[in-house]
């Protein structure tokens, strides 16, 4: 079966750091570009980074950049999201995606609707 599941999120303080996770299936994690969105309250699901299924190239929103960053485990199948000095913004339900060659990593922001395949989501949440 298809699935991506994530896990590690929380209640933070503000400038805290979290960790979170994508176990994948061993064909997803092998053929697809790896990524997060989040979705805040009352706002539209938003591309935060991504991770190409060879590896080498990782692409992140302007909010997050230079505070996330994404990894994959290739023994492990999973993608890591190491988020460091979180703020209250940051603060949605964050969601592992699968996308086709390219989908999430050569596309300035991608598109939820490039994603193939979502997970349920974790909800993280930043306290000020």
């Amino acid at each position: 079966q298809e699935r991506l599941t994530e896990s590690g999120g929380g209640l933070v303080q503000d400038g805290g750091s979290l960790r979170l996770t994508c176990a994948a299936s061993e064909r997803i994690f092998n053929s697809y570009d790896m990524g997060y969105f989040r979705q805040a309250p009352g706002k539209a699901r938003e591309f935060v980074a991504a991770i190409s299924f060879s590896g080498p190239r990782m692409h992140y929103s302007d909010q997050v950049k230079s505070r996330f960053t994404i990894s994959r485990d290739n023994f492990k199948n999973t993608v890591v999201l190491q988020m460091n000095n979180l703020k209250p913004e940051d603060t949605a339900v964050y969601y592992c995606a699968a996308g086709g060659y390219n989908a999430l990593v050569a596309i300035s922001d991608p598109s939820p609707a490039s994603v193939t395949y979502w997970g349920k989501g974790t909800l993280v949440t930043v306290a000020s």
